[in-house]
């Protein structure tokens, strides 16, 4: 019974990671560990919870992007130059944790998730970052409805947000694409789906990095990740699937419930602890 939940879990977790592109973890996580203080999987530790999610998160990734590769949604160059900037941030972010109290740093982050979320209802006020066509990264984007949407940014400023985003992430562990994705389309005004897409191809690779890691201290719970793996591989096309047929402002829209759900979520970790 318990490795069919399992499967579910990384189908469900999946379907919505790549549907607004934060990957699933956010789910299998908080998940595992809830279910943990039941009894129901008892012989897996909070270690092996991320770790086995993240290795699971590769499979995510890499299904979402072959997915959101047929939609030609994926702006690969965008993804290499944040992850430049997110990956060593994200590992120094994940050593600084230790010598910080992480549970006051949940309150205040999780109070400024909430202001991203009601930030993005204002995005079609925001002005983006300015950059310069020809010294900088411009792209554009025509959605299936045959509306052109211009974007870009300076490579450099995109590396010092990224870097700073992985840095955050690393710290409370609510994973990149959960402010990757609301930065992109308020900075640097990616259309939704793209930022999705690209978020998604960025989580694949970052989670291979990773994996690597956990790995090696031993983190993986092998057996549960051979049921998570099918379930997420199925989700993220399920996702991608859902993502090609809904309007921008829908994605946004189940982004901002989400990041009100992991604020709400961070603020309640830091007054509990």
């Amino acid at each position: 019974m318990e490795w069919i939940f399992i499967i579910l879990l990384g189908i469900a977790a999946s379907a919505l990671g790549s549907l607004i592109g934060l990957g699933g973890g956010i789910i299998i996580v908080p998940a595992l560990l809830y279910l943990g203080t039941l009894g129901i999987f008892p012989d897996i530790t909070p270690q092996q919870i991320v770790g086995t999610s993240l290795f699971t998160m590769i499979f995510t990734g890499a299904s979402s992007t072959v997915g959101y590769i047929k939609h030609k949604t994926v702006d690969y160059k965008s993804g290499l130059i944040f992850l430049i900037g997110s990956a060593p941030g994200g590992i120094f972010g994940a050593w600084m944790v230790k010598s910080l109290d992480v549970h006051t740093f949940n309150l205040y982050f999780g109070m400024f998730v909430l202001f991203v979320s009601a930030v993005m209802i204002l995005r079609n006020r925001i002005k983006p970052l300015p950059y310069k066509k020809d010294s900088g990264y411009a792209m554009a984007y025509t959605d299936n409805r045959g509306k052109i949407h211009e974007y870009g940014f300076n490579p450099f400023l995109g590396i010092a947000i990224s870097l700073a985003i992985g840095f955050i992430s690393g710290i409370f562990g609510v994973g990149g694409g959960s402010l990757m994705v609301p930065a992109m389309i308020l900075l640097f005004f990616f259309p939704p789906h793209v930022a999705v897409a690209t978020s998604m191809f960025m989580i694949f690779l970052s989670s291979i990095i990773s994996s690597v890691a956990h790995i090696t201290l031993g983190n993986i719970h092998w057996h549960y990740a051979a049921a998570l793996v099918p379930g997420a591989w199925i989700g993220a096309q399920i996702g991608v699937f859902l993502n090609g047929r809904l309007q921008s402002k829908t994605i946004v829209l189940i982004l901002r419930i989400i990041l009100v759900i992991i604020g709400l979520r961070l603020i309640y970790e830091g007054v509990t602890a």
